[in-house]
C-alpha cells in the first residue's frame, strides 16, 4: 500500500449532495491536506436504475464551491482511472472469480422467488432468514452441487450470483479510528452478494477492488457503513491485500435530535440540507441551496466542521488552512450530531462581517437592479459600511436600508402611533425650518444645531427624534438618524418630513 496518504469521497450520482456528504467530503479534504496527501473523487455508479442526470456535475461543483476540490478523480486522471465505476465494470469479475478460485466465493442460483419462500417458511416458524453457514449447504449453489451441475448451469447461462463465503465460528478483530476496538462474531454475518451475471458488482466488491487499486490508505465515511465494515475487512483479507485504515463519521442529526437530518426537516424548517440548488430532472422539483440562499461557502464549511468535531480549544471560527492544522480523526465524536440552523446564521453573520466592502457593494448593486434602482457605487459602498454589522445575507441590505434608496410609501402602524403625538406636526415644521437653515448638510453639524434646537425648546429628544426616524425611514429601525439625513440629503430629508407631516395624523 502507498506510504503517501490517499483518501477518496465515493458519493453517487442519485441526486444532490446532502450536507452530510458534503461533510465526508471535507472531512476527507482535511485529513488529506494535513497529511501532504491525495483527496480522490470516485464516481459510484453502479446502480445505473437510481442514476440522475447532472448529479456527478453538481457534486464536483458543489465540492469547488466549498473550496475543497478534490486532487484526482474525473477530468483529473493521475494514472488510477477510470474514475467511475460504471467505466471500470470490466476490472470486478476478475477478482469476484479470484475469490471462486481461493475458496472464498460461490456461485449461487437461487431464484428470487425461491429464496422469498425460504424466508416466509422461517416467518412462520418465528425465525429468520440468513443465507450462510448454518443453511448454505442445502441451497442451490457450487457448495451443495457438484462440479458438472455447476458448469452446466454456466454454459446454460442460467442467472446466477457470487456469494462470500462468511467464515464460522471466528471472532473477528476490528479496528476504528473513530471508535476503538470492535468484536464481530463471523456466525451472525450473511454470505453477501457480491458479484451478479449481468456482469455487474455490488457495491461491497467494487468499493473494495477500486480503494485497493487506487490505492487508498484510509477510508473516512459515514457510521450507516460500519455494519459493512465486517464484510469489507475480511475482503481484504481473503484477497491478501493490507486493509486501509476504517473511520466512521457520525450521524447529522434533525435539529431536534432524533433521527437523520432529510430534505423533509429542511423544506418544514425553512433552511437548506444542500450545498446549492437542485432541480429535479425528473420531477422539476426545486430544492434550495446553501449559496442561493445568500451563504458564504465559509460559513457552510465552518458550520459543517463543527458536525461531529471540535478542536478541543475555544476556538470556533476556522479558516480552511486552520482547519486543515488543528483536524483530527481522534477528535471525531462517536455520536451524532445536532444540527442547528440558527447556529449556521451565526458563522454567516460572522463571515459578512469579515467581507471585504468592495465585494459586497458589487452583490448589493445586484439586488437593487432587481429593485429597478440605479445608485452610484460609491454611494453604495458608503451605504454597506454603515449597515453592514446589522446584516446577515447581502440580501438584508435592502431590508435593512431601503430607505437611503427610496422614501417610505407607508409608515408601520405601530411605530407612529407611538411616536406621532397631537403637538409632532407642529414640532416638525419648526424642525424643517431648522434644516433648511443649514448649509453644511453632514451628520455631526445637524447633530449639534437640532440638539440645542430640542435643548431650547425643553422638550424631550423622544419629541423629535422618534417621528424624525419615522418620516425617514417608515419603522422606528435603522442606523444614526443624522447619518440617513446625510445620506439622502437636505432636498430629500425636508421632502420626506413633509410628507408625514400630510400623511399621517
Amino acid at each position: 500500500m502507498s506510504s503517501k496518504v490517499r483518501v477518496r469521497f465515493a458519493p453517487s450520482p442519485t441526486g444532490p449532495l446532502h450536507i452530510g456528504g458534503v461533510r465526508t467530503a471535507l472531512y476527507n479534504y482535511l485529513f488529506a491536506k494535513k497529511h501532504n496527501g491525495d483527496f480522490v473523487l470516485r464516481i459510484e455508479d453502479t446502480d445505473q436504475n437510481r442514476f440522475v442526470e447532472g448529479a456527478e456535475d453538481y457534486i464536483i461543483e458543489s465540492l469547488n464551491w466549498c473550496g475543497i476540490p478534490y486532487d484526482e478523480g474525473p477530468g483529473k486522471e493521475k494514472g488510477f482511472g477510470p474514475y467511475r465505476q460504471s467505466e471500470r465494470k470490466d476490472i470486478y469479475r476478475e477478482y469476484a472469480e479470484k475469490l471462486i478460485e481461493s475458496g472464498n466465493a460461490y456461485y449461487a442460483f437461487d431464484t428470487a422467488d425461491e429464496l422469498d419462500a425460504h424466508r416466509k417458511d422461517h416467518e412462520e416458524k418465528g425465525k429468520t432468514f440468513i443465507y450462510n453457514w448454518h443453511n448454505r449447504e442445502k441451497l442451490k449453489n457450487s457448495l451443495s452441487l457438484s462440479k458438472e451441475e455447476v458448469q452446466e448451469k454456466l454454459d446454460g447461462d442460467e442467472p446466477y450470483v457470487i456469494r462470500f463465503k462468511s467464515p464460522k465460528d471466528e471472532i473477528l478483530h476490528l479496528k476504528d479510528v473513530i471508535r476503538g476496538d470492535m468484536e464481530i462474531d463471523t456466525n451472525i454475518l450473511d454470505d453477501k452478494v457480491l458479484f451478479k451475471s449481468d456482469g455487474m458488482p455490488t457495491y461491497h466488491l467494487a468499493n473494495i477492488v477500486d480503494d485497493h487499486l487506487m490505492e487508498i490508505t484510509h477510508v473516512i465515511r459515514g457510521e450507516e457503513w460500519l455494519p459493512s465494515l465486517a464484510l469489507h475487512y475480511m475482503l481484504y483479507r481473503a484477497f491478501g491485500w493490507e486493509a486501509p485504515e476504517f473511520a466512521h463519521l457520525p450521524l447529522i442529526l434533525k435539529p431536534q435530535g432524533k433521527g437523520k437530518l432529510s430534505k423533509r426537516d429542511g423544506e418544514k424548517m425553512g433552511f437548506p440540507v444542500f450545498p446549492l440548488e437542485w432541480k429535479d430532472p425528473k420531477s422539476g422539483e426545486t430544492s434550495a441551496g446553501y449559496r442561493e440562499d445568500g451563504y458564504f461557502s465559509e460559513a457552510v464549511v465552518n458550520m459543517l466542521a463543527f458536525l461531529g468535531w471540535n478542536p478541543g480549544t475555544e476556538q470556533e471560527f476556522f479558516e480552511l488552512e486552520e482547519l486543515t492544522k488543528a483536524f483530527e480523526l481522534e477528535r471525531v465524536h462517536k455520536g451524532g450530531a445536532k444540527f442547528d440552523p440558527e447556529k449556521t446564521k451565526w458563522f454567516q453573520q460572522h463571515y459578512i462581517q469579515l467581507a471585504d466592502n468592495d465585494l459586497l457593494t458589487e452583490e448589493f448593486q445586484k439586488v437593487l437592479k432587481k429593485q429597478e434602482i440605479e445608485a452610484e457605487t460609491e454611494y453604495v459602498h458608503a451605504v454597506v459600511d454603515l449597515i453592514k454589522e446589522r446584516v446577515v445575507f447581502v440580501e438584508d441590505f435592502w431590508d435593512q436600508g431601503y430607505f437611503f434608496f427610496i422614501a417610505p410609501t407607508s409608515y408601520e402602524p405601530k411605530d407612529s402611533k407611538k411616536a406621532w403625538k397631537e403637538d409632532t406636526n407642529e414640532l416638525m415644521s419648526e424642525l424643517i425650518e431648522v434644516l433648511k437653515a443649514q448649509d453644511e448638510f453632514e451628520a455631526e453639524k445637524l447633530q449639534n444645531e437640532v440638539k440645542s434646537w430640542i435643548k431650547s425648546k425643553e422638550i424631550g429628544f423622544g419629541k423629535v427624534m422618534m417621528p424624525l426616524r419615522i418620516a425617514l425611514v417608515g419603522a422606528l429601525q435603522g442606523p444614526d438618524l443624522y447619518k440617513i439625513a446625510e445620506f439622502v440629503g437636505k432636498k430629500e430629508t425636508i421632502k420626506r418630513i413633509e410628507t408625514a407631516i400630510e400623511t399621517i395624523h
